[in-house]
């Protein structure tokens, strides 16, 4: 039988492949706020693949657990592993920012994480099978950048939920992070379309550009028993762009 796996931003370009590798062993429930392109996701996956979607919005706190619960009793289904690739991202200058971008950036990309986490590992509603957790980061989360302060610091914190629910729910649940460097996906291919911009970005990139496939692959092996003494720790994919000191 094929372990289910939670994908939440699904229909983002990374979560996109994402869905795709994975749909190669495991079954999957994709999540997204937008119905349309969860469905046309869904013939892209593998044939042995039993897929669902559950259309939720992680920026509404307050229906994240309710909705998930309702979804996971009415299915009949358990979760197994989880992936939260759903993210809210914008460069806004430090003057600019508002108590509602705050909260925005943080409810989707950190605290939504933490309430998913807690509803699976309760045994009355997920039978205590949560074994494997993967968060997206970003290879921001541990530098820095102009107009990214409240971006950058929502990854930073959930890699530090990464880490502290690395040990509270050791040794039955692993939780590893996947930081990613520019990554062309259609979202991103605008930005790589500027010259100049791609210039300076294959300067600074030894391995050059990355591509979604990348991160997917690093997310299918994480997730997997290969990766069974692996937990707490971040794994920047990133063609070496963070340790790159030349540019």
């Amino acid at each position: 039988m094929r372990p289910t796996v939670l994908l939440t931003g699904a229909t983002a370009g990374i979560g996109e492949d994402i869905a795709v590798k994975l749909s190669e062993k495991y079954n999957l429930v994709l999540t997204g706020r937008n119905t349309e392109k969860l469905s046309e996701l869904q013939p892209k996956l593998s044939e042995g693949c039993t897929s669902y979607l559950l259309p939720m919005d992680l920026s509404n706190l307050e229906n994240v657990e309710k909705t998930l619960l309702q979804f996971l009793q009415e299915n009949s289904l358990n979760i197994h592993k989880l992936v939260h690739c759903a993210g809210f991202m914008k460069m806004i200058p430090l003057k600019l920012v508002n108590n509602d971008f705050m909260m925005e950036c943080f409810t989707t990309n950190v605290f939504s994480a933490n309430l998913l986490v807690k509803l699976l590992v309760n045994k009355k509603n997920n039978n205590s099978l949560l074994d494997s957790v993967v968060f997206i980061s970003s290879n921001i989360s541990n530098r820095g950048a102009k107009a990214m302060s409240t971006y950058g610091a929502s990854k930073s914190a959930l890699d530090g939920l990464m880490r502290n629910l690395a040990v509270e729910l050791a040794p039955k649940v692993r939780f590893n992070s996947v930081l990613p460097g520019a990554v062309l996906t259609k979202m991103t291919q605008n930005i790589f379309d500027n010259e100049e911009v791609m210039s300076r970005m294959q300067a600074q990139y030894p391995l050059g550009i990355g591509y979604a496939k990348d991160i997917a692959d690093a997310v299918n092996f994480l997730l997997s028993e290969d990766a069974r003494w692996i937990t707490g720790q971040q794994m920047t994919v990133d063609g070496g762009r963070s340790i790159n000191i030349s540019s």
